[in-house]
């Protein structure tokens, strides 16, 4: 006879929910930092200009602004790698990550702390040895690691709620980041509407597929470079695991994983906005959101998505009084 796993603390719920995210995120910096990397070396005239997006991406432009002032790569990198003080910097995150990952080192497989306090330690010697003259290398190789965190996850660990936060987390963390670089692409990266549907053009949008790792799936199906499908590809195919319809599906699986709730219904505000977004995605035709705007579509998203996470720390984190929790599992 097989038993079910004892329920989930909140305390370690937050914390396997926020690893995995500050994972995500961290690999999601390094990514579209190499990306922008290898851009300025096709656009050589324009390279300045290709920094500050960066910035605008992270949503982090006045703290930026206030430390550093211009956007040069040399600031960006560092800003977005080993500033400390930048809480979504790829150091700062990985010490997060790692900080959680110690304190439920009891719920999660060996492998798994072993590989977040790799990552950790990768960045700490980075830092040691005064940076890196060979940026690229650091970041293919720390996208690599993080990689290889995510298969150790889904190979090691028991596909239980705990894997699930970890999933949902993961899934709600890089839909996010998809339509911040889709945003930062349509209103800020072009210098001027004159390039638009130049190979300039075609070498952005290349770019942009690059950052999610997404070109060379997109070429497959749709084969030349156009923005609507391309924003099409990003936001509402179904099978590529970057895009956001794919991410809101499996985070939605996972958290009604939980709960047990099934498809039609939900038991809490999480499961009823997320599937409410769900919905949205799935019956917005590209034409519908390119005529409406991309930028005013992404802005609603992410707003929406906010709200989603407030709503799941909100069910299933945040400490209630006893007196509250047993009215609510009386069903008051």
């Amino acid at each position: 006879m097989t038993t079910a796993s004892p329920p989930l603390l909140s305390r370690v719920a937050s914390s396997v929910y926020w690893m995995s995210r500050y994972i995500e995120r961290a690999e999601n910096v390094a990514r579209f930092v190499d990306v922008n990397l290898h851009l300025t070396l096709d656009m050589p005239s324009g390279a300045a200009r290709q920094w500050q997006p960066l910035i605008d991406t992270s949503g982090d432009s006045a703290d930026y602004a206030a430390r550093y002032g211009a956007a040069t790569q040399e600031s960006v990198i560092e800003f977005l790698t080993f500033d400390e003080k930048n809480p979504n910097s790829i150091m700062s995150c990985v010490r997060a990550a790692r900080e959680n990952a110690r304190t439920v080192r009891d719920t999660i497989s060996s492998e798994m702390w072993e590989q977040a306090n790799k990552l950790y330690l990768m960045m700490l010697n980075a830092l040691a040895a005064e940076r890196s003259d060979k940026p690229n290398e650091l970041f293919k190789r720390f996208r690599m690691e993080c990689h290889l965190f995510q298969g150790i996850t889904d190979s090691t660990m028991s596909h239980n709620e705990a894997w699930n936060f970890i999933r949902a987390a993961r899934k709600m963390e890089r839909a996010d980041k998809t339509t911040r670089i889709l945003d930062v692409k349509y209103y800020m990266l072009l210098p001027s509407v004159r390039v638009v549907g130049t190979p300039i053009d075609d070498i952005h949008w290349a770019a942009v597929l690059k950052s999610v790792s997404g070109f060379e799936m997109y070429r497959k199906r749709f084969g030349r470079l156009s923005p609507p499908r391309i924003v099409e590809f990003l936001l509402l195919d179904p099978e590529f695991p970057r895009a956001v319809r794919y991410c809101l599906r499996l985070a939605d699986e996972s958290v009604r994983a939980v709960t047990g709730t099934p498809q039609g219904a939900y038991r809490n505000e999480a499961e009823q906005l997320l599937s409410q977004l769900r919905a949205e995605i799935d019956y917005s035709p590209v034409e519908q959101i390119m005529a409406g705007g991309l930028h005013e579509f992404v802005d609603t998203f992410q707003v929406k998505l906010n709200r989603i996470g407030a709503k799941i720390h909100e069910t299933f984190f945040a400490i209630r009084p006893l007196e509250q929790q047993q009215q609510s599992a009386a069903g008051y």
